[in-house]
């Protein structure tokens, strides 16, 4: 039996040890990931102010299309962009394909684009405009009241959030950029992945 003691529990450790282990820490963004990407922004993504630390999150609610209230909270475990957009926004109007592609390209379990249109939109407009346009695979959220725009300081439009997988800011970008561009890609593909692109 004594024999059997040591190995046993060495196995027992061991498994102890991953259990323990958080299975998200290897997408975790950390301050000194945060640094190495901030030290690295080109493009557009330069514009994008990134904390050094994950900030606040944001609980006011918005609505879905079909008029069901959500929060941020409801995309807890994923890295989230969100865009807040109004349908008479023209540099809002000229980022949406892109934002509609990066979605396609990278939205899954561990990313999402929501898009939040903020402010008094027509929901018949919101509706034309992401049809004439081709926008598919994206959501279309309002927030009327502008409630959580205001929760989250959106001053002006285009205004987009980067989160951690808990909801907290990591950073804010005022202003269009393009988010199709290889640099916005692998800005996003870092994140996820809770370590610089290679």
């Amino acid at each position: 039996m004594k024999q059997l003691r040591a190995p046993l529990i060495a196995v027992m450790l061991y498994a102890a040890a991953l259990a323990g282990a958080n299975p998200a820490a290897a997408g975790e963004v950390t301050p000194a990931l945060l640094a190495s990407l901030k030290a690295g922004l080109a493009g557009d993504m330069r514009k994008l102010a990134l904390l050094d630390a994950p900030g606040r999150s944001y609980d006011a609610t918005f609505r879905t299309e079909s008029g069901e209230t959500r929060s941020l909270a409801d995309e807890a475990g994923k890295i989230v962009l969100v865009n807040f957009w109004a349908t008479w926004c023209a540099p809002c109007r000229e980022e949406m394909p892109q934002l509609n592609a990066l979605q396609k390209d990278l939205g899954g379990p561990d990313f999402t684009v929501l898009t939040i249109a903020t402010g008094p939109n027509n929901p018949a407009k919101i509706a034309d405009f992401m049809e004439d346009e081709g926008i598919d695979a994206l959501p279309r959220h309002t927030d009327q009241r502008a409630a959580l725009g205001r929760q989250a300081g959106v001053l002006g439009l285009p205004v987009t959030l980067i989160l951690d997988r808990e909801g907290r800011e990591l950073g804010r970008l005022t202003g269009g950029a393009d988010w199709a561009a290889p640099e916005a890609r692998a800005l996003i593909e870092a994140l996820i992945a809770g370590e610089p692109a290679s």
